[in-house]
């Protein structure tokens, strides 16, 4: 079934997976999978995903049924459960596991752990993330919330998007950034040149990322980090973008040689505190949570080192 637009002023100049998703409803990397097929059109002719659209173009979507992606319950072995009510649950969840399902991910997530623990989650969203207000990283340890009730997601979802939630990680980064405390003001979008990642490009979403040295070391130094908006992978592509990259992140231009050094098979990167007022109560919550065994460890060799 195709499904036809027209694009607006709004959009003038934008990639058509981000115009495409904007007028669709559909997710970007829906969008992305259809483009691929040669199912998004301009004025009648297939176009990649990176293609920009102008006011006043015919955007054409053929609109098939996506492929689904099943939640199978399984218990995954380090996720804690910091708070649990009516409403919401907060985990702390290790590194190595998806916040939800994903095509192409076979690993664990957050929502198969939920289900296998007999946790009934919001409905809203896709299937596979239901009650997923925010998301961590598979490489990422630390807090998130995932809604229980209808007027919790509503309600969370709504905080995440007026930036109302308080988001707290620490990050070991290679060297010491200058000055030692700042903000990151730069726009995050696709990489251009590789799509399994982020990058600062100039058609990016506003993205802000706030900074604070906590320790420094030889050469590496621990910083504290706030987020104003939640792109993906924000802090990893800001933290590369002023050349003090994640300790343990390739990906984004860290030393695989001191990640070795260090013991670490991925990005120093943990959501340390997280912040927000409980929908139902109104209460102001805050929770935290300890560094895990990796990431403590390689704190230890640092300071041994001088």
């Amino acid at each position: 079934m195709a499904n036809v637009w027209l694009v607006p002023d709004g959009l003038d100049g934008d990639r058509v997976d981000a115009a495409a998703a904007r007028m669709t409803g559909l997710s970007r990397s829906r969008i992305e999978e259809l483009a691929a097929a040669g199912q998004v059109l301009v004025n009648s002719a297939p176009v990649a995903k990176s293609h920009r659209v102008r006011s006043g173009d015919l955007l054409e979507v053929e609109v098939s049924e996506p492929a689904t992606v099943h939640v199978v319950p399984r218990e995954v072995s380090g996720i804690r459960i910091v708070h649990d009510d009516a409403d919401i649950v907060v985990v702390d969840k290790p590194a190595g596991v998806a916040a939800h399902p994903s095509l192409g991910w076979e690993g664990p997530s957050v929502v198969e752990h939920l289900a296998a623990a007999g946790f009934r989650i919001s409905t809203s969203g896709a299937a596979e993330r239901q009650g997923i207000v925010q998301r961590l990283d598979v490489g990422t340890s630390g807090l998130m919330v995932v809604a229980k009730s209808e007027p919790a997601y509503t309600a969370l979802k709504q905080a995440f998007r007026s930036r109302s939630v308080h988001k707290v990680y620490h990050t070991l980064v290679r060297g010491l950034p200058d000055p030692l405390e700042g903000t990151i003001e730069a726009p995050i979008g696709r990489h251009p040149g590789a799509d399994y990642k982020m990058a600062v490009v100039a058609s990016g979403r506003a993205s802000v990322t706030h900074y604070r040295m906590l320790e420094a070391f030889r050469s590496t130094s621990l910083l504290e980090v706030h987020l104003e908006t939640g792109r993906t992978h924000q802090i990893r592509v800001h933290m590369q973008a002023i050349r003090h990259p994640c300790v343990g992140d390739p990906t984004y231009g860290a030393d695989p040689v001191l990640a070795a050094r260090l013991g670490l098979e991925r990005q120093w990167l943990h959501a340390v505190e997280l912040g927000f007022v409980h929908p139902r109560s109104g209460e102001e919550l805050v929770f935290t949570s300890p560094y895990p065994e990796d990431l403590a460890g390689a704190l230890a060799i640092l300071k041994q080192d001088g």
